[in-house]
């Protein structure tokens, strides 16, 4: 019975491995921004978007579309920080697995 335990202690290493990864993930705040910094997005490690400043100068009644294309790429590069960042703390862990919105 001795590979049992080495089996429960692989286990609960796994275990506090994720619960560690994931209060890590939640505490994680990577800023985006687009324009030159005129937009700028803060995300936590689940993607979530925290906050979204907007340069006054960039807001034109007029032009819409470029303040909406760069609200995006300010998302888009907040999410790739995200994305580096949890790939350099799974290391070699997680660099075969596609996790659905995490790679």
């Amino acid at each position: 019975m001795k590979g049992f335990g080495d089996i429960q202690k692989m286990l609960k290493s796994a275990k506090e491995m994720q619960e560690r990864l994931q209060r890590e993930t939640a505490e994680m705040r990577m800023e985006g921004s687009a324009g030159g910094g005129m937009v700028t997005v803060v995300m936590d490690g689940q993607k979530s978007v925290l906050s979204l400043k907007l340069d006054p100068e960039v807001v034109d009644r007029d032009d819409v579309d470029m303040l909406q294309d760069l609200i995006l790429a300010a998302i888009r590069d907040a999410a790739a920080k995200v994305d580096a960042e949890l790939a350099s703390k799974l290391g070699g862990l997680g660099a075969g697995l596609k996790i659905p919105g995490m790679f």
